[in-house]
């Protein structure tokens, strides 16, 4: 008992470790402004014990803020779910229609990805987001869209209180002359005075909090359009990216393929409930899905064998003519490569003269590939188990062979 109470206590503990991020300590600060400042705003615009008005307003403002931080913790702490350990297909026959992931020992399950950041296979992977420092997935699916919902929704009631305040404050503020318009930040014209007094800095504090409310009505607002486009397709971000490339993979052949997503059911309000549901848990364990009628369990793997093998085929061999010491934003290989380089966290490898890459894609000034650790007499080659970034050749960092 005392061994697996140890256990809890370690597992609560690397839970909470998620909020010694960046990402998190962002989030939650951006919502700690608003909040206090609409707050403090609203007490000056629409004292809520005067009026039914304002005792829902300010009521309305305290319930943005529990709903927008409940679904953000659950999304963060509930997490997305995670391949058990050892998984593999019920039948034999079938390990060989998914992949097998060698940090976890176990085979990939259908819509399931291996996460770096985590160091497991997500089920139903849609993206690792720093900004709740794990990743959204088949369990957190929907707090997590709750969540890019609710901000935008508090931070434009938010913005409207900052603005009336604002106005009324300055209003109540300002003189006219015959020739000058003058404006007393020191006190406001009318009585009885505010309980909370309005100077230059609160001002300032209010512009700065209009200003957070805005840019995140408008960058979350956006995250929410894109999540709810996949969910009414029931796809996630990477398998919206599969998609796309069966299509050019299909197209590059001209193999004359026909692929279908098989998790589509065909309508958007049964889409939705794959993720939305009146218990809060998503339908399903994770693991099995309901595909349509033309396609079964194992299409979309497949599908990514398929990319797979083709990516192999495709990826063209360099050869490293200098070191490189891994750094994100490397000086010393040129300006362009500095300020073009990709807005990921994903490492950077360290090479040294003569290391060889297999480069499968790339941007202008950067390339993604496998390092090739070793090379056999038949051939095949030992790679890297995660994608890494690597400099253009176009700065002789890199050469073809």
């Amino acid at each position: 008992m005392g061994a697996l109470c140890s256990v809890i206590r370690f597992e609560n503990l690397q839970e909470l470790k998620r909020l010694c991020h960046w990402g998190p300590i962002i989030a939650l600060g951006v919502i700690a402004i608003c909040s206090t400042m609409a707050m403090i705003d609203a007490v000056l615009w629409y004292w809520p014990l005067d009026t039914t008005g304002g005792s829902v307003n300010f009521i309305m403002l305290i319930n943005w803020t529990v709903m927008i931080l409940y679904n953000y913790f659950n999304a963060m702490f509930i997490g997305p779910g995670y391949v058990p350990l050892g998984w593999k297909p019920e039948k034999s026959q079938d390990c060989m229609y998914v992949q097998y992931c060698k940090v976890c020992q176990s085979y990939k399950a259908p819509r399931s990805h291996h996460c770096r950041k985590c160091n497991r296979c997500v089920m139903k992977m849609d993206h690792h987001c720093p900004w709740i420092n794990n990743c959204c997935g088949y369990q957190n699916h929907a707090s997590f869209t709750l969540f890019l919902l609710l901000a935008p929704l508090g931070c434009i009631h938010a913005s409207f209180i900052f603005v009336m305040t604002m106005y009324t404050q300055l209003y109540n503020r300002i003189s006219f002359g015959w020739s000058s318009v003058k404006i007393d930040m020191s006190a406001a014209k009318r009585d009885p005075l505010p309980i909370i007094p309005f100077g230059l800095s609160a001002f300032a504090a209010s512009l700065f909090a209009l200003g957070l409310a805005l840019g995140t009505t408008i960058a979350v607002g956006m995250l929410f359009i894109i999540q709810m486009k996949v969910i009414l397709r029931n796809k996630t971000s990477i398998e919206s990216w599969i998609e796309d490339k069966a299509k050019d993979r299909i197209q590059y052949y001209k193999t004359g393929e026909i692929f279908i997503f098989p998790y589509d059911m065909g309508s958007k309000w049964k889409n939705f409930k794959q993720v939305f549901t009146w218990s809060g848990i998503p339908e399903g364990d994770g693991l099995e899905w309901p595909v349509r009628d033309v396609c079964h369990q194992y299409t979309l793997t497949i599908e990514q064998l398929k990319q797979k093998a083709d990516k192999r085929v495709r990826s063209v061999r360099y050869r490293a003519v200098e070191d490189y010491s891994g750094a994100c934003c490397p000086v010393t290989k040129g300006v362009k490569t500095f300020f073009t380089t990709p807005c990921t966290e994903e490492p950077r490898i360290a090479l040294c003269k003569g290391d060889l890459i297999l480069a499968t894609r790339g941007l202008k000034h950067w390339m993604y590939g496998d390092k090739v650790l070793d090379s056999t007499t038949d051939g095949t080659k030992q790679l890297l188990l995660i994608i890494l970034q690597e400099a253009n050749p176009c700065y002789s960092f890199i050469s073809i062979v």
